[in-house]
């Protein structure tokens, strides 16, 4: 008897100091959300729309990166509406299917459905909530608009526009000097992208003047980064962590978009024996975190493989192929930790349009085509949009014979580059699942054992012809 009594007299005590603390809460104009696997405080602070940097004061944490499950997070809403109460048992949330059009945003939709960006956000697992697509279908929970509302009524749906993208199709080259910003600009292109090479102990401040110079002349300024492979090998998890934190100081500087990492699928980029989608995935995520603590504009992009269908005959320790490496990406969560996923595509020697016909050997392996590597990516990644970082046609025209490896290319001429790449461009704008295309490459000159000059859109007599195809495929 005097046990029931402790317990009666424990569960009274206990309700009560729930009753007090749920008094707190709302008298302090705050909410508890307890950390679930794979949340991270960019996702929390978009889900109840409050900064990052709020939600870290209120709970004393210091590293914004480091939160784990189960952890309770204060949420602090200050003025903020209340959430709308949840409905009566017997009536569940009414749900609806909307096709995204051109010119919707989530902002748009959330007013025209009666919810909130966070609630579709969370319900189609949308990590950017600035990245939606024309065709995208989103299940959308709660009220219907009521009858006789004024809210905007959704247009018919469409073909599928030229730059079906929200936001827009863009072009951009990857450029090793920066010399011709006005032949890119008359491209079309928009973007320009800069490798920064990072060693342990350099301050972010080593990618400030390319910011800088890319956004003083009027264009968006992807930057990949790039580590040290060598370090990376020694202490993994060590090594993400600093390499996460110097992201987020880049991020600080106000980039436009940061790719991280480059070609994680072979030895050259990557410790060999270490190759894993689940490895890459981890400092992905720990990049992504830090990236949107210190700049949630940033769009980030994963490391995009080398395209290749290499590891029989060098194995996995060397090289991974690359759409085995994308697969294990995925099933690590890394669609939940970027807001594009980087794509190569550089050893092509037919028009875009091309399914078959590659005359070299393994004719029939998607890499070969372009068309073959979209639908590729597209069937591994669902309706994550496709960036590809680099994108380019060789051709040894102007420079002489093609050194070993590379023969491949020996009948590409420099007219077929242009064509090709105005092919290439005009498809993504047709297709609507391609965020951007950044032209491999614009100005490189060095033509060695790795011929990168051939790439080049700016041949070594000063010609452009791809810039003319450009432009017209991009007007």
């Amino acid at each position: 008897m005097r046990r029931i009594i402790l317990l009666v007299f424990l569960m009274t005590l206990t309700l009560s100091f729930s009753t007090w603390v749920s008094a707190q809460e709302q008298e302090d104009g705050q909410t508890v959300h307890v950390v679930q696997r794979g949340e991270n405080l960019y996702r929390i602070s978009v889900r109840y729309g409050v900064s990052i940097q709020a939600i870290a004061q209120a709970n004393g944490i210091s590293n914004v990166n480091l939160i784990f499950p189960g952890q309770q997070l204060a949420i602090p809403t200050g003025d903020a509406p209340p959430p709308p109460p949840p409905p009566p048992p017997d009536a569940p949330p009414q749900q609806t299917t909307y096709t995204v059009v051109r010119g919707d945003t989530l902002g748009n939709i959330a007013r025209r459905f009666n919810t909130s960006v966070a609630v579709i956000a969370q319900a189609n697992g949308i990590a950017n909530v600035n990245l939606i697509f024309v065709g995208q279908r989103l299940v959308i929970s709660g009220d219907a608009p009521p009858p006789g509302s004024t809210l905007p009524v959704p247009p018919a749906p469409q073909p599928p526009p030229t730059s079906p993208i929200a936001g827009g199709f863009e072009l951009g080259g990857h450029v090793q000097s920066f010399a011709y910003p006005d032949l890119m600009r008359n491209s079309g292109m928009t973007w320009v992208k800069r490798q920064v090479r990072w060693n342990r102990g350099q301050s972010p401040e080593i990618a400030r003047g390319i910011i800088e110079q890319a956004q003083g002349a009027g264009f968006k300024i992807l930057l990949g980064v790039v580590g040290n492979p060598a370090e990376l090998g020694q202490n993994r998890a060590q090594y993400i962590q600093e390499f996460a934190t110097f992201l987020g100081g880049v991020a600080a500087l106000g980039p436009d978009a940061i790719e991280v990492w480059n070609e994680p699928n072979i030895d050259r980029e990557w410790p060999q024996g270490q190759i894993s989608g689940a490895n890459y995935t981890e400092m992905l995520r720990a990049s992504y975190n830090a990236i949107k603590a210190a700049n949630p504009n940033v769009l980030v992009i994963s490391a995009a493989p080398a395209p290749t269908g290499a590891e029989g005959a060098f194995g996995v320790a060397r090289v991974m192929n690359d759409d085995r490496f994308v697969r294990e990406m995925m099933a690590a969560g890394a669609g939940n930790v970027l807001d594009c996923v980087g794509i190569h595509y550089n050893e092509g020697i037919l028009p875009p349009s091309a399914r078959s016909g590659d005359p070299r050997g393994n004719s029939g392996h998607y890499s070969r085509y372009y068309l073959g590597m979209i639908d590729t990516y597209r069937s591994i990644v669902g309706n994550r949009p496709l960036c590809f970082t680099e994108l380019g046609y060789l051709t040894g025209e102007g420079f002489g014979p093609l050194p070993p490896g590379f023969e491949w290319a020996a009948n590409m001429t420099v007219q077929d580059q242009a064509e090709y790449l105005n092919s290439a461009v005009r498809i993504a704008r047709q297709r609507g699942d391609i965020r951007m295309i950044i032209v491999w490459n614009v100005d490189f000159t060095n033509y060695g054992a790795d011929p990168m000059a051939g790439f080049a859109i700016v041949r070594p007599d000063g010609s452009c012809p791809a810039c003319a195809t450009l432009r017209a495929a991009m007007q």
